[in-house]
């Protein structure tokens, strides 16, 4: 089974991308879903007649919950007997790194973010092997080339893809290459590409008062002035 992870800021497009990756794969897919919430994706999977698998992070950080299941569901896509499986993940802090060396990593940004939003994105970008940029149809050329530049200067070695996640145009020549993925059978002593974002303080586990009285552990402050230096 080929696996691809898939990340993003949230409505960037991932679901729609996925859904016309695998109509043009002509290949048996299925997708495991990480969401915090909610989310109404799986539906849209299931209506589509793609396998899916979907799990909430809760109280938990996104990329520790992903890391703790992506094995999980590596072995539900093999008893699948799926050919492909892709993880969607969404990054709402841009600060994920969802993505595993080896495993093919792909970003969906989408033009209405910004033309300086690739270079708000941390390793979820920075470290893809395709950036997928959707909802072109809406911006002018001069704004799609701006913005595939502010990507290549953030991630020189990615490939940048358009995508129209409606009509599916751009999701041919992202199945090729797709297609060139890795077989895999474990992920079992792989590594992610980048560190998970770190915490381990009193708000962590379930401190809500406000105050330096209540704060221990892993701690970063700000310098303001003042004599209050940053840690």
């Amino acid at each position: 089974m080929k696996l691809i992870t898939v990340a993003g800021p949230p409505s960037s497009g991932k679901t729609s991308v996925i859904l016309h990756l695998a109509h043009a794969l002509s290949a048996r897919l299925g997708v495991v879903k990480f969401d915090c919430l909610t989310s109404f994706d799986g539906e849209r999977y299931q209506d589509a007649g793609i396998p899916v698998q979907t799990g909430f992070s809760g109280k938990f950080c996104p990329d520790h919950f992903f890391v703790n299941n992506i094995e999980g569901g590596v072995r539900w896509g093999i008893a699948q007997r799926l050919d492909y499986l892709a993880c969607e993940s969404a990054g709402l802090c841009n600060r994920c790194s969802p993505h595993i060396a080896g495993v093919l990593g792909i970003c969906v940004v989408d033009h209405l973010s910004g033309v300086h939003t690739p270079r708000k994105i941390g390793p979820m970008l920075r470290l893809a092997d395709i950036v997928v940029v959707t909802k072109g149809d809406i911006v002018s050329q001069a704004e799609r080339e701006v913005f595939a530049q502010s990507v290549r200067q953030v991630n020189g070695h990615a490939a940048v893809l358009p995508v129209n996640g409606i009509t599916g145009q751009g999701a041919f020549m992202l199945a090729k290459k797709v297609a060139e993925a890795r077989d895999i059978v474990t992920l079992t002593d792989m590594r992610l590409r980048f560190t998970t974002p770190a915490a381990a303080c009193a708000y962590c586990t379930g401190e809500t008062r406000i105050g330096e009285a209540y704060q221990m552990g892993m701690m970063r402050k700000m310098d303001f002035g003042g004599g209050q230096n940053g840690q």
